[in-house]
């Protein structure tokens, strides 16, 4: 993995311009390792790795099983990419990474709430469409495709392949759509992104860790402001634009003269 650090928002904006059909994550702390939630979870409150396999082929079980009472087509619970999407997208620990076409939607959920640096890890997805672990080069991204009958439980749940999937389900719903977004899925829980690519058989770059200063976030932010990047547009529902109020509270505009007050804009 390379790492860098952007000295301003404008380098940041060059260097995004370079990476064309990367895809971007957003973390809001340079510090934090490149784990899905489920690995998180796991690490913290089940050490007993050997059971790690069957505790989530039990959760993903209980979620079919009781998902279809909330929903107007539980067919969408039958494939395994789109059931763990759902399952995501509503809060549960996936072994699911969030990713984005956008480095600016990238930097949205990286600085947002961010207090200390953050980071950007931009995947070279170009490259890993037809690479494979080097010493299972038949596993390239379509051989371990888990939007193909059978293939998540014999290749993923495992927990042994060092592989990674990149894609989209096949029908997206409407924040994947809002947010650029695409799906990364590991094969291993108990190891990071990075350590999974160093398995892999390609000699060019494919992660780059990029540091973004906290000293940045004011400016970034009104930029992205500016973009029309704000939760509401990124969480296309009432809840995305209650937590939108916020960078409200930081954005200033121009009052009425006289009065003191601030404008709604």
């Amino acid at each position: 993995m390379e790492e860098l650090t952007v000295g301003s928002w404008n380098e940041f904006v060059a260097l995004g311009g370079e990476l064309d059909g990367w895809a971007f994550r957003g973390q809001q702390d340079a510090r934090w390792p490149l784990l899905t939630s489920l690995s998180r979870y796991l690490v913290a409150y089940v050490p007993d790795q050997a059971s790690w396999r069957l505790r989530e082929e039990r959760a993903i079980r209980i979620f079919r099983r009781k998902a279809h009472n909330y929903l107007d087509n539980p067919a969408v619970l039958d494939n395994a990419l789109r059931c763990l999407a759902l399952m995501q997208h509503h809060g549960a620990p996936t072994r699911l990474l969030d990713f984005t076409k956008s480095p600016f939607v990238a930097v949205f959920f990286a600085l947002e709430r961010a207090t200390v640096d953050a980071a950007i890890y931009a995947l070279n997805t170009p490259r890993l469409w037809s690479a494979a672990p080097r010493r299972q080069p038949a596993m390239d991204r379509n051989a371990i495709d888990p939007r193909l009958s059978g293939n998540f439980a014999r290749l993923f749940l495992p927990n042994t392949n060092a592989i990674i999937w990149t894609g989209e389900p096949t029908e997206m719903d409407r924040r994947l759509v809002a947010q650029s977004g695409t799906l990364v899925v590991p094969g291993m829980l108990d190891k990071p992104l990075d350590e999974i690519l160093r398995h892999y058989a390609d000699s060019g770059t494919l992660l780059k860790k990029i540091v973004l200063p906290i000293g940045i976030r004011e400016e970034a932010m009104k930029a992205l402001y500016r973009m029309n990047i704000t939760n509401a547009t990124l969480f296309p529902d009432l809840d995305g634009l209650a937590r939108s109020i916020g960078m409200e509270l930081e954005m200033e505009w121009p009052g009425v003269p006289g009065t003191g007050e601030l404008r709604d804009l």
